[in-house]
């Protein structure tokens, strides 16, 4: 291939240089200005680039177990306990429907497709949940989405992609389904259970829609709890102590919405290697 143009990598470098800046900028002022003092934030009307007497006044008026701190732990507790049914539900389907000639397969992975193509309405979710008993209670958060389609689906044609003669040489050796799937199927799936794992933790994570329809506020998750700071402009008032927050709001604001970032950003890249490997499986099955 011909070597780049001198104009070319300049142009490609003054792009990157942009892209990385617009990403960079905002989280630094955020950060910056959950770091500020009240004084400094209603000084530079609200925001600050960097803080030049930095405090975490308002990381600790947000995390002296009042409302923050318990939605912190509810988020934290749906997320990991979501994570591994989601898990365990989707990779146990997946692995029946990618088998040959199992009973009733089609017909339940066309009643799963159709769930996807025609998915139920916010009322009719509402209503079974009322009627199963579920409002006011985290596994409202959970069981309603504990399957996600297109997750299942993509660990289904991840596992049809594993060889057949592995499968064969299992069954040679006397090894029944729960020993095909814990022991070929499972060590040859990491990549893609790391990517359909991290699908669902982000989701949960970021999850507040569900919160607002079925729980109360004193048991909202943190995005929920996010969300009403960003919108209202202020804090919540901790149903315990019967007081709100006194910090200036942008910096009460910036500080939950770095407490909210931060925890996926932390989890990343140590699921990053997993993410290479199940590209370049893809690419080189392509």
């Amino acid at each position: 291939m011909e070597k780049p143009r001198p104009v070319t990598q300049g142009a490609k470098a003054v792009a990157l240089v942009a892209v990385v800046l617009l990403v960079c900028v905002p989280f630094l002022v955020i950060v910056s200005t959950s770091l500020a003092s009240t004084d400094e934030v209603v000084a530079n009307g609200g925001w600050v680039l960097w803080p030049t007497e930095p405090s975490l006044d308002a990381y600790r008026d947000i995390l002296d177990g009042g409302i923050v701190t318990h939605a912190l732990g509810v988020s934290a507790g749906v997320t990991v306990v979501g994570t591994l049914l989601s898990l365990a539900c989707t990779v146990t389907l997946a692995y029946a429907l990618s088998r040959p000639g199992v009973f009733g397969g089609r017909p339940v992975l066309l009643l799963v497709l159709f769930t996807f193509l025609f998915p139920p309405g916010m009322i009719p979710s509402f209503l079974l949940v009322k009627e199963l008993g579920l409002l006011d209670s985290y596994a409202s958060l959970v069981l309603p989405v504990l399957v996600n389609v297109f997750n299942l689906v993509v660990l289904r044609g991840f596992f049809q992609g594993i060889p057949e003669e592995l499968y064969e040489a299992a069954r040679l050796d006397g090894a029944g389904d729960w020993r095909v799937l814990f022991s070929v199927v499972l060590p040859l799936s990491k990549a893609a259970l790391a990517v359909v794992g991290l699908f669902y933790a982000v989701a949960y994570w970021n999850s507040w829609f569900y919160a607002s329809l079925y729980l109360e506020s004193d048991h909202w998750p943190l995005q929920q709890v996010l969300r009403t700071y960003v919108i209202a402009g202020s804090g919540l008032t901790d149903a315990t102590t019967g007081e709100g927050t006194v910090t200036a709001p942008q910096t009460v604001q910036m500080a939950v919405l770095v407490i909210a970032t931060v925890p996926i950003l932390l989890v990343y890249p140590f699921l990053q290697k997993y993410f290479t490997k199940g590209v370049l499986t893809g690419a080189v099955k392509s």
